[in-house]
């Protein structure tokens, strides 16, 4: 696995696998964002194992990161709903 790692590092070239970000604007109005290769698109970027292992990253991660999303859409949906 670290061979695979090692010769992605070394092409020079990054790709945004699996991202999260959690932003706030200029107004004040936080948002969470998430972003990455598309999981029936990861073949056009990667093959052999390289393709397996990101493949099996973003399966594990990407099921977390849309529950944490979600969560923290909830909170700051309930925050920003006061009640009288």
């Amino acid at each position: 696995m670290w061979a695979v790692l090692v010769k992605l590092f070394k092409k020079g070239k990054e790709a945004n696998v699996l991202g999260f970000k959690i932003l706030i604007n200029c107004e004040g109005v936080v948002v969470t964002e998430m972003s990455g290769i598309p999981e029936g698109d990861l073949n056009k970027v990667f093959s052999g194992d390289e393709l397996l292992i990101m493949r099996n990253i973003v399966q594990l991660t990407k099921p977390k990161l849309e529950a944490l999303h979600s969560f923290l859409e909830d909170e700051l949906s309930a925050l920003n709903h006061t009640t009288i």
